[in-house]
């Protein structure tokens, strides 16, 4: 039996159905990923798990037993459920070790043991206005963990952090499902941020799951442009294209339009070869590679490639790497 169950959530707003049938589980120690693009009804959904929101339809259940909404008890929330919003906020004047003791429902061991692992134990005396925005953070992510949940939800952690930061968050989430066995759902604008995090993926568009799998499996065979699109960038061919051009994404799923390839599946070269011939559009440094657009048939292709020495107008031959 799953941990983690939704089962038919429905939410209304306004006389229209801004999550629509919605279900989905998970098993407990898992690290889920939810992206789509804004508007997507992600805030939504969380905030319907954790029992902060009521749904008009369909229910939650953590470990067989029903979630509660705020219209069904007298406080909101659920005592396992620990919630992180995008939108934090500390008391002012007050010390981070006395924000975080009167919030605290653990030991003072293992609330150490949180501080360390959130890299905020050299910050216990300061004063919560002379903080940053990756301290604030981290620190009230603390905060929802001292109250011991056993399920985090986290909207939006990466949103407003530096890459440095971003990473030292990415970092701090893996130590704690590691080592305080937590589940961990995470939703994400931007897809890319949660291929290396989560464990599964699941796409949502318009209150609806669009695709649910494995980040590789949602990245090599997304469902449909939407979630290619999502994830990073892909190349769309559609049946109305050259005939020649098809052939050369063919190698990859026959006879389905559009047909979604990613950058790093083709390949350029400056001499003739069993490929197709296009010339250089433009070049972009992604720092570990290139992104280069070559115009194929006055359709616009992108490939990845190690270096670009080609200037605009060059000729070059695109080749697919074969599917292995």
């Amino acid at each position: 039996m799953s941990w983690l169950t939704v089962q038919n959530l429905e939410k209304i707003y306004k006389g229209e159905s801004v999550i629509d049938q919605l279900s989905f589980s998970i098993n407990q120690g898992i690290k889920l990923g939810i992206v789509g693009e804004t508007g997507a009804a992600k805030t939504t959904l969380l905030k319907i798990i954790a029992g902060l929101l009521q749904a008009d339809g369909g229910q939650v259940l953590l470990d067989g037993v029903k979630v509660n909404g705020p219209e069904d008890q007298l406080l909101p929330g659920h005592p396992a459920i620990g919630y992180v919003s995008q939108h934090f906020e500390l008391r002012n004047n007050y010390r981070v070790e006395e924000e975080l003791e009167m919030a605290s429902n653990i030991d003072d061991q293992k609330a150490a043991y949180i501080f360390s692992i959130c890299r905020i134990d050299h910050l216990l005396k300061r004063k919560t206005t002379e903080l940053s925005g990756g301290e604030r953070q981290r620190i009230v992510l603390a905060k929802t963990l001292v109250k011991n949940p056993s399920l985090l939800l986290l909207d939006e952690p990466f949103s407003n952090l530096d890459p440095a930061h971003k990473n030292q968050m990415k970092g701090v989430l893996n130590e704690l499902a590691t080592n305080l066995s937590l589940t961990m759902v995470l939703v994400s604008h931007d897809g890319s941020d949660l291929l290396s995090w989560a464990d599964s993926l699941l796409v949502l568009h318009r209150g609806k799951i669009v695709q649910f799998g494995s980040p590789a499996e949602l990245y090599l065979n997304p469902a449909n442009p939407y979630v290619a699109g999502l994830l990073g960038p892909f190349n769309q061919i559609e049946e109305t294209d050259s005939a020649l051009l098809k052939q050369l994404f063919l190698n990859y799923i026959p006879d389905k339009f559009p047909l979604i390839v990613r950058p790093e599946k083709l390949v350029l070269s400056a001499q003739k070869n069993k490929g197709i011939v296009g010339t250089i559009h433009q070049s972009f440094f992604m720092g570990g590679f290139w992104l280069v657009e070559v115009v194929v048939f006055e359709k616009i292709i992108c490939v990845q490639a190690l270096n670009s020495p080609w200037a605009p107008g060059t000729p070059v031959w695109v080749s697919s790497i074969e599917p292995v």
